[in-house]
């Protein structure tokens, strides 16, 4: 049997912290055993960000006894002054389905850094699983007044507000994400979509052609170019739109089974 190498686990261990990997069962085990051997206490200071590590891996894998033993060790290091430890205690009563106490921990951190990220997001996933909507959209705003340029959070916001049928407040969200990657086809599409909803064709229709530009043949654009433009039938360039868009349909199921074809030219009238 190969004799058990901890060096290289330490090192694989940093790796993933490097990379934010989140091997959850296998940092557990590793951990789990490096704990058990007692090889973790030749660490010194490098033991600190280990421990953490393992909290987080063994709360995924609902390990209560391994994230306990490795809070107790970081509180008898950081004490109760350490937000970072108060976070990881409030994720121990989330795994454990604690969430009144949970939130009140991230509440008072919140309470002594207003703009502490983890315990914001924590916040904010927490709301939405006590099924607390009003309250999740009202973080996730606060979150985003201090952390503008975080993408997923507008993206989260946009589906939070959808869930909830605000759809001009989800239009918003889209429109912050397209100044943010204004590269990316498919803000583009789920605004053009929202604004559909809406009731603005218009410019659903002008949303769903940049789609088009930046990714050739989507065929969700395509249906709902198609879509708009024959409710616009009147106004300039719809009809063109129209025929375009029923052309690019057919030719990308040109190659379907004939069953599929046949349904998809009964929906376009053709």
């Amino acid at each position: 049997m190969p004799r058990f190498d901890y060096t290289a686990a330490i090192e694989e261990l940093q790796t993933f912290r490097t990379t934010n990997e989140r091997r959850s069962e296998y940092v557990a085990s590793l951990g789990a055993r490096l704990i058990r051997d007692k090889y973790i206490t030749k660490l010194q200071d490098q033991v600190w960000p280990l421990y953490e590590q393992i909290t987080i891996a063994a709360l995924d894998v609902n390990d209560f006894d391994l994230a306990k033993h490795c809070l107790d060790q970081l509180q008898v290091r950081f004490g109760d002054g350490s937000l970072r430890l108060q976070r990881l205690k409030g994720m121990f009563l989330e795994a454990q389905g604690k969430l009144d106490e949970a939130q009140k921990i991230y509440d008072s951190i919140l309470e002594k850094d207003a703009t502490h990220l983890l315990a914001s997001k924590r916040q904010v996933v927490l709301l939405k699983e006590r099924n607390k909507p009003e309250e999740a959209i009202e973080a996730m705003t606060h979150y985003l007044d201090t952390y503008y340029d975080d993408h997923e959070g507008w993206i989260e916001l946009c589906n939070m507000y959808l869930d909830q049928h605000y759809y001009e407040q989800a239009a918003f969200c889209c429109e912050e994400l397209i100044i943010l990657q204004p590269a990316n086809h498919i803000w583009y599409l789920k605004y053009a979509e929202i604004v559909y909803t809406l009731g603005n064709l218009t410019l659903a229709m002008k949303h769903y052609c940049k789609v088009l530009e930046l990714c050739t043949d989507n065929v969700r654009a395509l249906y709902g170019l198609q879509l708009c433009a024959s409710k616009l039938s009147s106004t300039d360039h719809a009809g063109d739109l129209h025929a375009l868009a029923t052309e690019r349909l057919l030719a990308i199921y040109s190659k379907q089974p004939e069953h599929i074809r046949q349904l998809v030219q009964q929906y376009l009238g053709k």
